[in-house]
């Protein structure tokens, strides 16, 4: 969220009561004033301070993969977030890197959504953007922060991207720290804060699919040299734009849309003509936008789309906490 100097100054004291009744409400459930329910099964929160994307839904996909391994029963808990009949756009992502090997449970009351998934047999819940949603114990807190936007100066909602004050790092079990390739300095800053461990994620490229051509995977290579058109609709679009120059994906144009947007015809339409102006060869987006694409012609140009996954260099320590933690109080480890 990026607003002029001037409007930030006037949101700046909503920014302050916001802050302040965020504040309340988690000393209101730390204090069991306002009540935390208990599922009977494990729940593993991933979730973040800021609006916008810092890699939930690839570290939700990573766990999930970890624990099907395993052999265990995986549910998804998520709110379903700017989406519709029970569905959205991440919900969707998640269900076709996934299919049906985890069962989802979608809707604002996660308790009353895990507890029906019980009763068809869970082993391990995943509580998808979860940090801020206080009233579901969870067994471990995940937050992620993303190393391409830094939290030094910002500021609360609606002033700012922050949900919730730095301070509710409290909370967390472990700190993520995402997209370090786009900041590397950054994980030493935070390895200083001894309370928390601290491990550190990339964005790691597998290859691209064809928007309505399956799920047939290409390499950089088979896709052609470019230039590409990149455009994306998601929190973070400069951290995408910017894995395309990592990956040596020649982009000559590149356009941001809202974060969750739904492309219409009147879309494609003016995409296609600035990438007639602009001389390049293909679209390049992401995963998230194909579940908002579906449907739509593309008459002129291909669209590819990048398929990543989270890579964690120290995914055994990383993982070997989570087993931990959980070791405490069930047999899913």
């Amino acid at each position: 969220m990026t607003l002029p100097p001037w409007l930030r100054l006037l949101l700046w004291p909503a920014s302050v009561i916001y802050g302040d009744l965020a504040r309340l409400r988690a000393r209101l459930y730390s204090q069991g004033t306002l009540k935390t329910k208990r599922l009977n099964t494990p729940v593993i929160s991933v979730g973040n301070l800021t609006v916008g994307g810092t890699g939930k839904t690839p570290m939700v996909i990573w766990l999930a993969e970890r624990f099907l391994a395993l052999g265990k029963r995986v549910a998804i808990l998520t709110r379903g977030y700017k989406g519709a009949d029970g569905t959205s756009d991440e919900i969707e992502l998640m269900k076709f890197r996934l299919q049906d090997r985890v069962m989802f449970g979608v809707g604002p009351d996660r308790y009353e959504t895990g507890r029906q998934l019980e009763s068809k047999g869970v082993d391990i819940f995943l509580l998808d953007d979860g940090f801020q949603h206080l009233p579901l114990f969870r067994d471990v807190n995940i937050l992620l922060m993303d190393a391409s936007q830094p939290l030094g100066r910002e500021s609360m909602l609606p002033a700012g991207r922050l949900r919730e004050p730095v301070s509710a790092m409290d909370r967390a079990d472990l700190l993520v720290i995402t997209r370090l390739e786009a900041s590397p300095a950054t994980l030493a800053t935070i390895e200083k804060l001894q309370d928390y461990p601290v491990f550190s994620a990339v964005t790691r490229l597998l290859g691209f699919r064809r928007l309505g051509a399956g799920i047939q995977l290409l390499s950089a290579n088979e896709i052609g040299p470019g230039p590409f058109y990149a455009f994306c609709g998601i929190g973070n679009p400069k951290a995408f734009f910017h894995d395309l120059k990592t990956w040596n994906v020649p982009v000559a144009q590149t356009s941001e849309f809202p974060d969750h947007h739904h492309y219409d015809q009147r879309d494609a339409a003016e995409l296609e003509l600035s990438a007639r102006a602009n001389n390049v060869q293909a679209f390049v987006t992401t995963e998230k936008d194909a579940q908002n694409l579906n449907g739509l012609p593309f008459s002129e140009f291909p669209v590819f789309i990048s398929v990543i996954e989270m890579e964690l260099p120290q995914q055994d320590a990383f993982f070997g906490f989570i087993r931990d933690r959980l070791a405490a109080r069930s047999s899913v480890v």
